[in-house]
């Protein structure tokens, strides 16, 4: 399979966000009560915003983070005409369109594997376990483009945490929707479905990773991972794994879709690391998305807080 390398975006090219944002509406009313009966959630713990489920509904009560960079956020027309998203197409300007129609309603996350609490969660009863937080996270993609978004979500940890691992649980695997109907680029064999992605528990529990439903204030576009996604932002972005229907704890690391596809160029840990280079290209410079001068791409992404996760491994082997 041939990667292209990313291109300078015009802003003559950006679709109008009045355009490409025409999505279907789901008044969630009566799913909500039902998901809160089920769930043993009262229907009033399940307040605003998370009545509204409809695509790009305001989040309220955001609050800040301490982790956010103070970096120039990338414009939220070029994070949402621009994704990485194969299950839809494998042209980063195809998604957009494609999945203007996805369902993220109704949807559930089967909790499974190594824990004492296995579990199916209606997707907003996970949005309800914390308060929401508003993070401005580097991410880097291995294309050799990064963007600067604010994402909204809270620690992954806090949803392992309620599912209780047992102590074997070494690490967590991560299971992309497969829908072929609504998900065109799964129609072809460009990688194997379901997506699948993993982390070590230890990266899982850090506070940087984010178990993220919105960004830019707003709920998720469908392009971008809705209704949940991980973002992991010391990692190369395939390991942030985008329309989760499973979250499995296990005591055998997880063989990831990239890795299997493509092991000579994508490993398990996927750590940003500008000494490691793609075997068709460098990674000592990123390109963000609407500019034209390239940075040089710093280590774990500049997120040096997980540094000591990985003392003493090689992390040119372990790649």
């Amino acid at each position: 399979m041939v990667i292209k390398k990313s291109a300078d975006i015009a802003s003559s090219e950006i679709t109008p966000k009045s355009v490409y944002l025409n999505r279907r509406h789901f008044i969630a009313g009566a799913t909500a009560v039902g998901a809160a009966a089920a769930l043993g959630v009262a229907f009033k713990e399940l307040g605003s915003p998370f009545l509204t489920t409809q695509a790009n509904a305001k989040i309220d009560g955001l609050q800040k983070s301490p982790f956010s960079t103070t970096e120039k956020q990338t414009p939220y027309k070029d994070v949402t005409n621009y994704n990485n998203f194969y299950e839809f197409s494998t042209d980063k300007y195809e998604p957009a369109g494609l999945a203007k129609d996805f369902k993220t309603r109704p949807w559930t996350v089967t909790i499974d594997g190594l824990v004492k609490k296995k579990q199916q969660l209606d997707i907003d009863a996970v949005m309800k376990m914390a308060a929401p937080e508003e993070r401005i996270y580097r991410h880097r993609c291995v294309e050799g483009w990064s963007i600067v978004v604010p994402w909204v979500g809270f620690s992954l940890s806090e949803l392992i945490k309620r599912a209780d691992p047992l102590p074997k649980a070494k690490f967590v695997e991560f299971t992309t929707l497969y829908d072929p109907k609504q998900m065109p680029g799964q129609r072809v064999p460009v990688l194997k479905w379901p997506y699948v992605e993993g982390l070590r528990m230890d990266e899982a529990m850090h506070p940087l990773a984010l178990l993220c439903f919105g960004m830019y204030g707003e709920v998720l576009p469908n392009q971008d991972g809705a209704p949940l996604r991980i973002v992991v932002p010391w990692k190369y972005g395939f390991k942030s794994a985008k329309s989760i229907v499973r979250i499995r704890f296990t005591d055998s690391q997880p063989m990831n879709t990239w890795q299997e596809s493509a092991p000579n160029e994508y490993g398990f840990y996927s750590n940003v690391n500008p000494k490691v280079d793609h075997p068709r290209w460098s990674q000592g410079t990123e390109r963000r998305l609407g500019e034209f001068t390239k940075r040089p791409t710093l280590m774990f992404n500049g997120y040096d807080q997980v540094a000591s996760l990985y003392s003493g491994m090689d992390l040119k082997k372990n790649f």
